[in-house]
């Protein structure tokens, strides 16, 4: 049970399933259909009504070779969707951001979890701020920054190397003050892998228990699994979606809350019968 600031989620019993609401010009799979403040919240209402239990905004974008945007473009896509939303769903709402000063006032409008891209590698005082308030933290996995991803060499160990790295960040997010049971890990599919590693953690996710951390893991539509065609149903992604279930991940982020629902709950059903 995590206990947040307005209410209590229970991990475990199946995966929580988060919906991505992207307000930028230039994110992978949706880039600027919900940059405008009315469609995001449009939006929301449509993931929270298909099934979802989580919103999770992000207003920059974290595609392999994208700039970082300045604290103020930042506030200026997110604070308008935020306050729109504000004590309007029934979900909580997470918003992605590394930087300190937007995890503030994502907090001051609602936000009850921030998910940090870079692990608090790019601003440590994130963690300050989340620590604050009773705030889910997200630590995601990142080598490097999206505009050197390319410039990468393989990992010699994927496994070892995520678990090495969100250890130290966990322990760092608990120096600042933020309670342990608050804090959830994700192995960040894309971030700085190679194509065929991100299979590997996907197939070696069991091992994240050793951290003893909730899991959330984001496979939908990223590079890794091929091109995506919007005109196509998403096979690739509910078959990492599937997968990601029975390999005990506790949240999964998805763009397609409808169809990718339907994937969970049956991936789930399969694990708790082997279980029974």
């Amino acid at each position: 049970m995590m206990k947040l600031d307005q209410r209590e989620l229970q991990l475990g019993d199946r995966p929580l399933l988060v919906g991505v609401l992207n307000v930028t010009p230039d994110s992978f799979s949706d880039g600027g259909k919900y940059l405008d403040p009315d469609s995001a919240y449009a939006h929301a209402f449509e993931m929270e009504e298909a099934g979802a239990d989580i919103i999770d905004i992000g207003a920059e974008s974290t595609r392999p070779g994208s700039p970082r945007i300045s604290e103020a473009e930042e506030l200026r896509r997110l604070v308008p969707v935020l306050k729109r939303l504000k004590n309007k769903l029934s979900v909580p709402v997470m918003v992605d951001t590394y930087k300190a000063g937007v995890a503030e006032k994502a907090i001051e409008h609602g936000a009850e979890f921030i998910n940090d891209a870079s692990g608090l590698t790019f601003d440590p005082g994130l963690a300050k701020v989340v620590a604050q308030r009773d705030i889910g933290l997200v630590i995601n996995h990142m080598r490097g920054a999206p505009d050197s991803w390319a410039k990468l060499p393989p990992m010699p160990d994927p496994m070892g190397g995520v678990m090495f790295d969100l250890g130290a960040s966990v322990n760092r997010a608990m120096r600042a003050g933020v309670d342990r049971s608050r804090i959830i890990v994700d192995p960040g599919l894309g971030f700085g892998k190679r194509k065929e590693q991100n299979f590997t953690l996907i197939e070696l996710l069991p091992a994240m228990s050793k951290l003893e951390q909730p899991m959330m893991i984001g496979p939908s539509r990223k590079s890794f699994l091929g091109v995506f065609d919007p005109k196509q149903p998403d096979y690739a992604t509910a078959a990492a979606v599937a997968a990601c279930v029975l390999n005990g991940a506790h949240m999964i982020r998805v763009h397609d809350v409808a169809a990718m629902k339907i994937i969970i709950d049956t991936s789930n059903a399969i694990l708790r019968s082997t279980e029974s």
